[in-house]
């Protein structure tokens, strides 16, 4: 008896969470399933292979294990997923994808901080108002808004940036879906808001939560080296998200270099990957290795 009881809550909480994950399938958000660590349940595929050139592997295998390159809202692929980790208690929905371009604002209560206030400090200052839209409470007593943005517009994961406390889920990141429950308690949605679709993001706080154009490039304000190609590396960089942001920075600094803009694109390079997270000193010594590869010296 004892025995039985031990392995049936592991598997209650599994079907909850994959419950809770097909409904919100139904409202058109892409999921995965999550460990009680918050982290994707899946490991990697490629996690023992040597690191390729390129960019890193997005489920192009056909593999499970690509993070949140694995959600979908498709009922027979999410069941796939959550019978592939039955000791998933939760589930994590993907940020940036259509229909609903979803924007996490995580309301941290770890810190000092009172992030709450910031942020009304932030919305008091750059006159804007958030609102009604899904609030989810976190175990730890922290709060997720959850908001839309523009379908042309990638925002990028940032932790602190906007103000002590206050961490962004955009592209390439996740949010814990309601219902979840991780090591330290259950996810759930605010009360009287679970009816709510998401709200758009107000235009002045999405302004603050995209990098700002670089005025000082000799081609004038909010121009990037490269053109069009080095947009484009610069929106690879700022799509990573946790466990991807030294790697897909090194490729697209090696892309650059043997493009021949390596250089001129060195500092969006920096913003992009400290707005994903690293330290600029962190994304600065991996350009220079990737620069170090890609520079052909000649023969003496």
């Amino acid at each position: 008896m004892a025995t039985t009881d031990r392995y049936r809550y592991p598997r209650q909480a599994t079907t909850l969470a994959l419950a809770h994950a097909l409904s919100a399938a139904e409202r058109g958000l892409a999921v995965i399933p999550l460990s009680r660590t918050k982290l994707p349940a899946l490991r990697s595929p490629h996690r023992d292979a040597p690191e390729q050139p390129g960019p890193p592997c997005h489920g192009e295998c056909g593999r499970f294990g690509h993070g949140v390159y694995d959600a979908s809202t498709d009922p027979a692929r999410i069941r796939e997923l959550f019978a592939a980790a039955p000791w998933a208690t939760g589930y994590g929905i993907a940020c940036g994808l259509p229909p609903h371009h979803l924007i996490g604002v995580d309301l941290d209560t770890k810190s000092d901080t009172d992030s709450t206030a910031a942020l009304r400090e932030l919305a008091l200052r750059h006159l804007f108002t958030i609102p009604p839209t899904i609030v989810v409470l976190t175990p730890s007593g922290g709060r997720h808004l959850w908001l839309t943005g523009p379908p042309d517009v990638v925002v990028p994961n940032s932790a602190g940036r906007l103000a002590p406390g206050i961490d962004i889920r955009g592209a390439g990141g996740y949010l814990v879906g309601p219902g979840s429950r991780s090591a330290h308690g259950v996810y759930a949605t605010a009360p009287g808001t679970a009816h709510l679709d998401p709200a758009p993001c107000p235009r002045s706080l999405l302004r603050l939560l995209l990098p700002p154009p670089r005025s000082s490039r000799p081609g004038g304000p909010g121009s990037t080296a490269g053109g069009a190609h080095g947009r484009g590396l610069v929106q690879f960089v700022l799509a990573a998200h946790e466990g991807q942001r030294n790697t897909r920075l090194f490729w697209a600094a090696c892309r650059a270099y043997e493009d021949g803009i390596g250089p001129e694109l060195t500092e969006d390079l920096v913003d992009a990957a400290v707005r994903t997270g690293l330290t600029a000193r962190e994304a600065r010594g991996t350009i220079t290795s990737a620069a170090r590869m890609t520079t052909h010296h000649p023969e003496p």
